[in-house]
């Protein structure tokens, strides 16, 4: 499955067009989506018409959505955290931390703009949904 970032969404619904929005495009209706209880409401909370909230609602909870964060998978991400740090690599939002945790332990690909995922991909196996093969 693939969960789409909340920096893919904002861009989304902002109308900006880039690879990411344009692989997202490609992915709705045809492949299964999810996002992230963290992602819902990174998305939702920045709309300021009650208009695109709705709409934006409506899409989302046609969508699987996940809790990201047990107490399991804060200790992995915490190690995640560190394991990064250790090698000159600093996070910058925890909630990134979380994200990428919980797709690297529950195999999801994960769909993002955000620069801040690339080191666990490069790193600790995150798989990217550009890679459209993995």
């Amino acid at each position: 499955m693939i969960i789409v970032d909340s920096s893919v969404w904002i861009d989304y619904f902002n109308g900006n067009q880039n690879r990411e929005t344009d692989r997202l495009d490609a992915l709705l209706g045809v492949e299964p989506l999810a996002v992230g209880d963290y992602i819902v409401l990174e998305v939702l909370q920045g709309f300021r018409s009650d208009d695109q909230f709705g709409q934006a609602e409506r899409l989302f909870e046609s969508l699987t959505t996940f809790q990201l964060l047990d107490p399991d998978l804060a200790v992995v991400g915490a190690r995640n955290f560190r394991a990064l740090r250790r090698i000159g690599i600093t996070v910058r939002k925890s909630i990134d931390t979380v994200i990428a945790t919980f797709c690297i332990e529950r195999g999801h690909r994960l769909l993002f703009a955000d620069r801040d995922f690339l080191p666990f991909v490069e790193h600790l196996n995150l798989k990217s949904a550009l890679d459209s093969g993995q």
